[in-house]
């Protein structure tokens, strides 16, 4: 690691930043409105004097929205929202080439995680961006002094919205957060398109398998699982689903996919891919009637689906077979191959989300802390949705991007759509 720079920071290499700067901009030939978003704020600074910490992937898209909020007048800093997302280059290129602090690296052992999670609250944030809840719960855990200084948070994840709603159930919560995750622009786009692509190109490019004819089980059917069993079926896998939501495993039967439970489905699978955000979705006993050769992954915030202590406990050896991918060598004579760690196959094994659906993702997120700020003082304590204008903009500035036109409501019809008298 380096910090030869006026900037404090705690990244991997700052050599690599030339590589980091070609790939953001890279990136950002896919960005238009999150570009479009920056320019205004160069010119509002709607952000100037606020005190921002980031805890997110640290990649080529996210590098947009730093640059953003920076853009802004936002005091940003950065740190990693995942030991194995960091993109080193990434991270050097924001610190050298943006100016702006980042404490992330590839591979950060636990420890050194949450030295960094301290490091973000003594910036004491005024705005917190979140992936996964992690700062959030541990400012309300430790600092509680800190919370005065508090506007608000958001928060994009699933697993960091079910935190939250705990937090809130439990009379912890007492300042806004912007549910990110949730907005159309986002859930439907970036956890459908995004999560589907990524999470396949991950198992690929660690594999090099062909999916096609394999037996692929998906465990949950969100947004995310939704995706993630369309393109494998898009890709000539069969595909099984299983849920814990009746409602969604009907969903999924109607979709054409089967649908059992994990204890029927481990022995059938080839690969087994979890985004659900609870825990040991793929436990103990389910590695016990595995194939030999079976494939897990996670593409959850969490490394906390896969029940990973008890596969090791079954183990004689573990073996690293290729890049990302280890083989668990059991005691009944099977093996178990687990890719990233269980961590986000997306990120462990690839680059995650291409950037033409971040860029709507992020714009959420760039919009959301220019709204608590200037919603300060007025928002409730609790969670709040993406107001429906902004996500509509959003939406909206996606298709001008995209060279597409949609029609518009002539006044016969406005009036007709709110009125009641105007039956048959």
């Amino acid at each position: 690691m380096s910090s030869a720079t006026a900037l404090k920071c705690e990244v991997k290499d700052l050599a690599l930043a030339p590589s980091g700067k070609q790939r953001i901009e890279w990136a950002g030939r896919e960005m238009p409105v999150l570009q479009q978003i920056r320019d205004r704020f160069a010119k509002e600074k709607p952000l100037a004097g606020i005190r921002l910490v980031a805890c997110c992937h640290i990649t080529t898209e996210t590098a947009h929205l730093a640059i953003a909020l920076k853009a802004a007048g936002a005091d940003a800093i950065l740190i990693a929202s995942n030991p194995l997302s960091t993109q080193d280059d990434v991270a050097a290129s924001l610190v050298v080439d943006y100016g702006i602090p980042v404490f992330a690296f590839r591979g950060e052992d636990s420890a050194t995680y949450k030295r960094h999670v301290e490091i973000a609250l003594d910036h004491r944030p005024n705005i917190i961006v979140d992936d996964g809840c992690d700062v959030v719960a541990t400012l309300v855990q430790d600092r509680q002094h800190q919370l005065a200084e508090l506007i608000g948070t958001t928060e994009e994840t699933t697993t960091g919205i079910v935190r939250l709603e705990a937090m809130f159930k439990a009379g912890v919560l007492t300042f806004p957060a912007m549910n990110v995750n949730d907005a159309d622009t986002k859930h439907f786009f970036d956890n459908r398109y995004g999560t589907g692509q990524s999470t396949l190109d991950g198992i690929i490019r660690a594999t090099n398998i062909l999916l096609a004819g394999k037996t692929i089980v998906v465990a949950g059917y969100g947004w995310c699982g939704k995706g993630t069993a369309m393109r494998a079926r898009g890709m000539g896998a069969n595909v099984i689903v299983t849920e814990i939501d009746p409602t969604k495993a009907i969903e999924a039967v109607m979709d054409g996919f089967g649908v059992m439970p994990m204890a029927d489905a481990a022995a059938i699978g080839d690969i087994f891919i979890t985004v659900t955000g609870n825990k040991h979705v793929i436990k103990d006993s389910h590695f016990d009637v595995m194939k030999d050769g079976a494939i897990v992954c996670n593409s959850g915030h969490f490394d906390i689906e896969i029940d990973l202590a008890s596969l090791q406990a079954k183990t004689t050896e573990v073996k690293n077979v290729r890049n990302f991918t280890e083989e668990y060598c059991l005691k009944n004579g099977k093996s178990v191959i687990v890719i990233g760690e269980g961590r986000l196959v997306n990120l462990a094994a690839a680059e995650g989300h291409p950037s033409a659906v971040m860029d709507m993702s992020f714009a959420n997120q760039a919009m959301a802390c220019e709204y608590l700020v200037q919603n300060k003082g007025k928002l409730t304590a609790g969670i709040h949705t993406i107001p429906v204008a902004v996500d509509k903009q959003i939406a909206l500035l996606k298709l001008q991007a995209m060279g597409v036109k949609i029609d518009a409501l002539d006044p016969a019809q406005i009036e007709y759509i709110n009125s009641w008298n105007s039956g048959t």
